[in-house]
């Protein structure tokens, strides 16, 4: 059940007491947690409910081309049944094309159920991101591991450094003086944020704003604090995300590739159903007879067993038509594309969306760790000469927080005068950062400003021998190691050895600073400060120059630091000032908690005093660093013609200073109206947002996504954007393939029809060819290599033919090549006794004419007509009647169509290699999978030719080498025609490309 929801974050603390009715030192009694349980529910996330098995089976049953295939299967089935019973065979064989067209769409089947199955496992994530268990006073006692998953609203829960937020919360009291979290995987702030117990000023605000609330899924990296339970599960901020991720997810939106398909599924099923019945018109004299011509209309002749013959020529058309293993190779080539993209870091929630990446024209990307690197590093820091008006500028390479990642330019450890060795000491010991190692990545412990910190150290190295034993070197650890996971900073452990950490003054946002005392070697304290630049050189009075001494820190001196600082803001970076104190008065001798000083330490308002006159020593500028891969991806984006918007919920200038160095803006390109804060740009007119959301900006938003990144790198998102433009391209290849060698199928069945010969294919023929002999190469067609120039071409339209007119016709004439040939090869058996020098007469059969070939049906009305027996590899064909001549007999110059249609089909997928270039330019070992896939399918071909078995099934005989090669003769040319055809695609293609740019 949902709560009532209070705006928390804008009461004060002890209005939310009351109406949770709860008491910060004794928490819910268990009966009062119970009865909340019963009427909030659990603390944890729904379990999306998956769909049921028997749902996704239909699923995959519910497209155009499939539901075609069902029909003819199912009249399929009807025909053989009727044809059995008539016959008097009722065996399996008689079944086996409607079983071949069932087991084809049920192995489909199996395929979308298995990927639908193993993906969409982003809501998975969210669940790990809910702690286990929390610290809760329950009953006036503490309970320090309850479950997480029984908090209830108005629980009181205890939280300190390294703890995951459990449940959204209101902050009731800090036990520290400062705390931070690490919110980024909400809001995408770069840097933890500081919280604290004050309430905002208004109800409707930014997850940004409130500051006194902790968000589900979290993480306290430094201080601790109390907390009212206020929001569990899915009303928490985590929970509305997930809530957005399942209605995303059962909003089935149509991808373009979809679309297209049912379109072209449609017409094909239109068109199919025409043909189809033109088909079995024009033969309506061969079943259908009059005596003569004064009979009347009524009075004729009706033969079933031809009607059933001439149907189920209208089947094989209908088989010949439908790219059966279309549905199979998308999926395929689609499943093969999310192991490419996954291998990028993009994991594929739903297959159809690989594909529609290839229509993106807009990429709206975070900047925390999406175009950065999402861990702070020192690009440069600042101290004074050895004269008061002069500085130094040191710049830093390197972006991670591997201390061996780059180092300081033009920097020797002779360079470590006093006042850089005053900057490492303070940037060492007053820091409570760590790192550690995954595998080859170094992390951060604890805030990332400080990790840097500590980097900028180990760059800096250690003083010369000399100045070591000057300042009591007592113990010198290794420059810097890895034992296993653990990373030990020698330089900085050299640091923290030699000045003795005995008192911190944590931060807190009035005086931005925080300070340690430490004793130094020589047995004095000195505080050591860190902060905020602006306010650590207010509450400076002097500087210490390079050769040690301290000069008073005069308006000029100061006007100076400050415009150099200035020059390192405006690049983007984080300024931090340093500095130093050593006359401390009666903390000079402190020591311990015992010491009379101490009780100035209890209260953080005495803090400001403390860290007054200070000596400044200088300035280090910090940023997280865009990724080095970004500066390519925006400029290929720009190339691809894609835009690019940054969602942040970082400061507004930083982000613009970012955006400005990766090159999504030039330098001196004004930013007005093309960067806004989220509630400005919410606020603006609907035409207006319109307007703005046509140009790169940065707004902040949420959305689910079907395509989720394992990594957070914007080069990822480029790289799927162009695995997708490939994706569509080989899938264009292999539908262009396939229905270019499906038209020439039914090219072939018309023909046949129309001249009125014997069928020169059969259906389970067709279906061989289509979902077996062409599955191979068509599927190698989707390892095609993607194109030189594929991000230098602007978006495909979403509305785009999949079939323009110039497709169509390539399809036409690649078509009627390959009907023209495979009928031809069939006439010409039958007919001549050689082809171009090829003895065809060599098996003894009979050689009739054209006219006796197309008036078959009247053969036993011929006199006279007593054809050979021949021979068919070891097998002799003979007839007992003379007609069988044109049915048993046909079976040679049947085997030489098949032959010719799979042959022409092999030579017609190189065509597919590039939709324009030339074999010449693109030759086809560029794609060995698919020379493979040709073997394969040739294989395939020879095992169903030459093993009887088979053989018998598909109605086939073996093949001398002297038909080999006229099979090869014909089928060869289909190459050279659309060799022809590329050329002027290329012609048009270029006049295309010119017009665009005069444009």
């Amino acid at each position: 059940m949902e709560e009532k929801l209070f705006p928390t974050w804008s009461w004060s603390v002890e209005r939310c007491l009351k109406e949770y009715n709860v008491k910060l030192s004794k928490g819910l009694s268990s009966f009062e947690a119970e009865t909340r349980r019963e009427r909030y529910g659990w603390n944890e996330l729904k379990k999306e409910k998956e769909k049921p098995l028997w749902f996704l089976i239909l699923e995959q049953f519910d497209d155009v081309l499939v539901k075609i295939l069902l029909i003819a299967a199912f009249i399929s089935f009807t025909l053989a049944y009727l044809e059995g019973n008539e016959s008097g065979h009722t065996g399996l064989e008689v079944y086996v094309e409607p079983v071949v067209i069932l087991l084809i769409l049920m192995l489909n089947a199996i395929v979308g159920v298995w990927q639908e199955t193993s993906a969409g496992k982003a809501l998975e994530a969210l669940k790990n991101m809910q702690c286990e268990y929390a610290k809760v006073r329950r009953d006036g006692r503490c309970v320090p591991d309850l479950p997480a998953r029984e908090l209830v609203p108005g629980d009181i829960v205890e939280l300190r450094v390294g703890d995951k937020v459990p449940s959204d919360m209101r902050i009731a009291t800090l036990t520290m003086s400062t705390l931070r979290v690490e919110q980024s995987s909400l809001t995408g702030e770069s840097m933890p944020v500081l919280k604290g117990t004050s309430p905002g000023f208004v109800d409707d605000c930014e997850l940004q704003a409130k500051d006194c609330m902790l968000f589900s899924g979290t993480t306290i990296v430094n201080g601790s604090c109390i907390c009212i339970v206020t929001s569990i599960g899915m009303d928490t901020e985590i929970g509305k995300i997930q809530t957005q991720i399942s209605e995303a997810s059962q909003e089935e939106q149509v991808t373009p590739l979809t679309e297209k398909l049912n379109e072209f599924g449609e017409r094909l099923t239109t068109a199919i159903g025409t043909v189809c019945l033109i088909v079995w018109v024009i033969n309506y004299q061969n079943f259908i007879t009059w005596d003569n011509s004064n009979t009347s209309v009524w009075n004729f002749h009706f033969s079933f067993e031809k009607c059933t013959y001439h149907f189920k020529i209208a089947v094989a058309l209908a088989v010949a038509a439908i790219p059966e293993g279309l549905p199979a190779v998308i999926t395929t080539c689609l499943a093969l594309g999310t192991r490419k993209m996954a291998q990028k870091h993009a994991i594929v929630r739903k297959l159809p969306s690989v594909e529609t990446l290839g229509c993106t024209t807009v990429i709206c990307s975070d900047k925390t760790g999406t175009l950065t690197t999402n861990q702070m590093s020192v690009n440069e820091f600042l101290t004074l000469g050895k004269k008061l008006y002069t500085t130094r500028v040191f710049r830093v390479d390197g972006t991670t927080y591997n201390p061996k990642d780059g180092g300081i330019n033009g920097w020797s450890k002779c360079n470590m005068d006093d006042s850089l060795q005053t900057l490492a000491e303070i940037c060492a010991v007053c820091n409570d950062a760590g790192l550690y190692r995954e595998g080859y990545l170094f992390r951060a412990i604890g805030l990332p400003t400080e990790a840097a910190l500590k980097v900028l150290v180990e760059k800096m190295g250690l003083p010369d021998a000399n100045v070591r034993s000057r300042i009591h070197d007592t113990e010198f650890a290794s420059d810097f190691s890895v034992n296993h996971t653990t990373v030990k900073l020698g330089c900085c452990e050299w640091w923290i050895k030699r000045s003795k950490r005995i008192a911190a003054l944590e931060f807190d946002r009035v005086r931005k600073s925080m300070s340690v005392i430490v004793r130094e070697p020589t047995g004095s304290n000195r505080l050591l400060v860190k902060g905020a630049f602006e306010s650590v050189l207010e509450r400076s009075s002097h500087v210490q120059l390079s050769d040690g001494s301290f000069a008073l820190l005069d308006e000029a001196c100061k006007q100076l630091i400050m415009l150099n600082v200035q020059e390192m803001s405006s690049k983007g970076l984080r300024c931090l000032g340093f500095a130093f104190k050593d006359n401390l008065g009666e903390f000079s001798d402190y020591n311990s908690d015992t010491h009379p000083a101490h009780k100035w330490l209890l209260d953080p308002a005495n803090y400001s005093e403390i860290e007054s006159n200070l000596i400044f020593v200088g300035v280090v500028g910090l940023r997280d660093p865009p990724r080095d891969e970004v500066h390519k991806a925006i400029e290929d984006c720009k190339c691809a013609g894609i835009k690019v918007m940054v969602i942040t919920g970082d400061n507004k200038s930083t982000a613009e200073a970012v955006c400005q160095e990766i090159g999504l803006f030039l330098d001196k390109t004004s930013l007005k109206g093309k960067s806004f804060a989220g509630k400005d740009f919410t606020a603006l007119p609907v035409i207006k947002q319109i307007e703005i959301l046509s140009k790169p900006g940065g707004i902040v938003a949420k959305q689910a996504a079907d395509i989720v990144l394992a990594d957070d790198n914007f080069s990822t998102i480029v790289s799927a954007v162009a695995e997708g433009r490939a994706i569509y391209n080989n899938m264009k290849s292999f539908i262009r393939y396939m229905i270019s060698s499906n038209v020439g199928e039914v090219i072939s069945i018309f023909l046949t029809a129309a001249l009125g010969i014997p069928e020169c294919l059969i259906p389970v023929q067709l279906l061989w060819v289509n979902l077996v002999t062409d599955g191979p190469p068509a599927t190698a067609l989707g390892f095609n290599p993607a194109d030189i120039d594929i991000m230098q071409k602007p978006p495909r339209k979403s509305n785009d033919a999949l079939i323009n007119s110039w497709v169509l016709f390539r399809y036409m004439v690649i078509g009627s090549y390959v009907g023209l040939a495979t009928v031809g090869v069939f006439v010409t058996w039958y007919t001549q006794p050689s082809f171009m020098g090829i003895d065809l007469a060599s098996d003894g059969h009979t050689i009739i004419s054209l006219a006796e070939l197309r008036s078959w049906g009247q053969c036993s009305s011929w006199t006279d007509f007593l054809p050979n027996p021949f021979l068919a590899g070891d097998r002799e064909i003979s007839f007992a009647d003379p007609c069988d001549y044109f049915t048993v007999g046909k079976v040679k110059a049947m085997t030489l169509s098949l032959s010719v249609l799979v042959a022409i089909e092999m030579f017609n997928s190189l065509n597919a290699l590039s939709e324009h270039n030339s074999l010449i330019q693109m030759p086809p070992w560029r794609n060995p999978w698919l020379l493979l896939a040709m073997l394969v399918s040739f294989g395939l071909h020879f095992v169903i030719l030459y093993v009887p078995f088979l053989a018998s099934i598909f109605g086939i005989v073996p093949l001398s080498l002297n038909e080999w090669l006229l099979v090869i003769l014909v089928s060869a040319p289909v190459v050279l025609i659309d060799e022809v055809l590329k050329y002027f695609s290329r012609k048009q293609c270029w006049i295309d490309d010119h017009k665009q740019k005069m444009a």
